[in-house]
């Protein structure tokens, strides 16, 4: 019994740092989009400043061909993570899976020991009613 307790510590504690996990890709994708957002806005104001949008013309402004570039790197980072985040899932999804097959045996073990060893004040109400 008591092992099956630390197996199901242990699992608990796979399950909560597999989430942890899941959460904080969550996370750094949600800042990595802000953060492109952020990027999107600025290089339509450079736009508009330059009053040029064709990204082949030769005025336009250096700072917004950077500021593209780094949001295609955020793009690229992002779908990096996003593959990350399927992976990091599928395994939270398996440990769950497993701590419940476990908790279901624990379960189950426990009925067995239940029914096979009433308390003994329910054996004494038995052996009561036997007697009288």
């Amino acid at each position: 019994m008591k092992s099956r307790d630390a197996v199901i510590r242990l699992k608990r504690f796979e399950v909560d740092e597999k989430r942890r996990k899941v959460e904080d890709i969550e996370a750094m994708i949600g800042e990595l989009n802000t953060m492109a957002t952020d990027l999107d806005r600025q290089i339509a104001i450079e736009q508009e400043r330059a009053g040029v949008s064709d990204v082949n013309h030769y005025a336009y402004p250096t700072f917004a061909k950077a500021a593209i570039q780094r949001r295609d790197n955020l793009a690229n980072s992002v779908a990096g993570l996003e593959a990350k985040l399927a992976v990091a899932r599928g395994d939270l999804d398996e440990a769950l899976e497993d701590m419940k097959k476990i908790e279901l045996l624990q379960e189950r073990d426990s009925e067995r020991l239940r029914v096979e060893n009433p308390a003994p004040e329910l054996v004494a109400v038995g052996a009561h009613r036997a007697a009288g």
